[in-house]
């Protein structure tokens, strides 16, 4: 926990178009700005936040708000494809995400997070040729960089992460760094300095949990079946509860051994660790 009395203003995006987010709703999903702004009270007990959904019509930002008002700027996913161009509510964002770099406010961004870093910056994303990545993300490596990284100090050099995306970063902007990857996705961290601005970002999901993933999962049980990962619905459910139940009892060894899950995924203090040094080695200092 940080202990400054100092307030923090951390602007939160939710990069999710309307429809996604009333589906989220109808199906029992949670939604990613609040594991963020959870994180956030947990950790900044003096965080004042402002959410924003970016896909939205209109404005991004509330009236009597400005970007230079904001201590951080935090990304959360969405399932917009960020190479539409021809989608106003991709192309906004973007634009959001160059007038951040312009102001130089520290960014963090998880999965469209990660892509928004690279795209807004002069890199690119395309879609991945291994198909979607969901669940837990394997053997994310780090780099030699990543190992010198303040965004990654204290994670393993080899770790899971969870995942759910079809893109992936496929062309790194000038000043742009990768700071982990793994077999499925060639980019899985990032840290890119553009202008006057840094933005660290990851293809994983600190902020998501066992059960928030697991309910994930199960909403999206039609592309998972037609992709060829599950053959019906009920295989999607029985997934799902396994890791709902672990959720609700992480030292059952019969399914950390089913799924294939450790620490790195059940250990809040391994999981959120770039989350924490987030704001204590880019926001804090440019405070």
């Amino acid at each position: 926990m940080i202990t400054t009395k100092q307030q923090i203003s951390i602007c939160v995006i939710n990069g999710y178009p309307k429809e996604s987010r009333d589906n989220f709703d109808l199906s029992g999903v949670g939604h990613p700005h609040n594991f963020f702004i959870d994180f956030l009270n947990r950790y900044v007990p003096s965080v004042r936040v402002t959410l924003c959904f970016a896909a939205d019509s209109g404005d991004i930002l509330p009236d009597n708000h400005s970007i230079e008002h904001f201590d951080g700027i935090i990304w959360t996913g969405s399932d917009l494809t960020i190479f539409h161009l021809d989608d106003e509510r991709v192309t906004k964002q973007i634009a959001f995400a160059k007038a951040v770099y312009e102001y130089g406010i520290p960014s963090y961004g998880s999965c469209w997070g990660i892509q928004m870093a690279a795209v807004a910056a002069g890199g690119e994303v395309e879609k991945n040729p291994r198909g979607r990545e969901w669940s837990i993300g394997r053997d994310i490596h780090l780099t030699e960089e990543g190992k010198r990284s303040q965004l990654l100090t204290g994670k393993p050099d080899v770790f899971n992460g969870f995942e759910m995306h079809l893109d992936e970063v496929t062309k790194i902007p000038e000043g742009g760094t990768i700071l982990a990857y793994n077999q499925h996705c060639k980019v899985q961290a990032l840290e890119v300095h553009h202008k006057k601005g840094t933005f660290w970002a990851a293809q994983y999901h600190p902020e998501y949990n066992l059960l928030e993933m697991a309910k994930l999962i199960a909403a999206r049980s039609t592309p998972l079946i037609s992709e060829g990962f599950f053959t019906q619905t009920q295989e999607v459910q029985r997934y799902a509860d396994d890791m709902i139940a672990l959720h609700n009892d992480i030292t059952n060894r019969q399914l950390r051994k089913k799924l294939h899950i450790g620490d790195d995924i059940t250990d809040r203090q391994i999981r959120e660790q770039e989350l924490r040094n987030w704001i204590d080695h880019l926001v804090i200092p440019n405070l």
